[in-house]
Parts: structure tokens; C-alpha cells; sequence
């Protein structure tokens, strides 16, 4: 029975509820694609995708962890020679700044987690 209380605890916290979040860090690119690194936040920071465009010229992106209090800010970059206006969107959870899951959500993740620890309980309730 513990075991089922523990395992329903533990998916109904949010994620990043620990105090420190880990994000995905990748330099600046022109690819679409950032395979990127994991890296961990200091207590002040948040994840962030940077998207930066020039005229005429396709986006770069950069991710990483930054200063909440710069998020949403335009910065100019330089890339192989050509400036960018970069604009920093920050998220709020562990990772939230990966690619998208191809699979589910994190909240059908949840839903699933809840579901089999309910079902670990259910004896118990009868």
C-alpha cells in the first residue's frame, strides 16, 4: 500500500518542483535542429530557446539556461558575420526547452502514472 501512495505522490508533483531544473544547452546555430547538452540551471535561471532572424537571411537558434529576469529581451548576436536580433523565450520546467516529445505529452505521462498508482490502491479502497 505504501508503495502505491509513494508512486502516486511522486507523478502528481510537478516537474521541476525539486528547486533545481535541468535544461538543453546548444550553441548558436542555423540549424533547425539542436541536438544539444544537458545542463543545470543556477536558482535565479530558466530555460530558454533563442530565435534570431536577419533580412533576408533563415533564423539561428540557441538554447540554454538564462536570468529570468532577461527573458522575453532582444539582444543582437553575431553569426558568421551577420548580426541577428535574438528574442529569449523562457519555460518553466526540467527540460522544458527540449524538442517536442514524438510520443505523448508530459501530462498523458501523468495521467498514465496516476492511472496505475490508483489501480495499486484500488484493493485497498474496497
Amino acid at each position: 500500500m505504501v508503495l502505491g501512495w509513494l508512486l502516486l505522490l511522486v507523478m502528481a508533483l510537478p516537474l521541476g518542483t525539486t528547486g533545481t531544473k535541468d535544461c538543453v544547452f546548444c550553441e548558436l546555430t542555423d540549424s533547425k535542429q539542436c541536438p544539444g547538452i544537458h545542463m543545470r540551471c543556477g536558482d535565479d535561471e530558466d530555460c530558454f530557446t533563442g530565435q534570431g532572424v536577419a533580412p533576408g537571411l533563415g533564423p539561428v537558434l540557441n538554447k540554454g539556461c538564462l536570468v529570468s529576469t532577461s527573458c522575453g529581451h532582444e539582444e543582437l548576436v553575431t553569426y558568421m558575420g551577420v548580426t541577428y536580433t535574438l528574442t529569449s523565450t523562457c519555460c518553466y520546467g526540467h527540460m522544458c526547452n527540449g524538442a517536442p516529445n514524438p510520443t505523448g505529452s508530459q501530462t498523458e505521462g501523468v495521467a498514465a502514472g496516476l492511472a496505475l498508482g490508483m489501480l495499486q490502491l484500488l484493493p485497498y479502497l474496497l
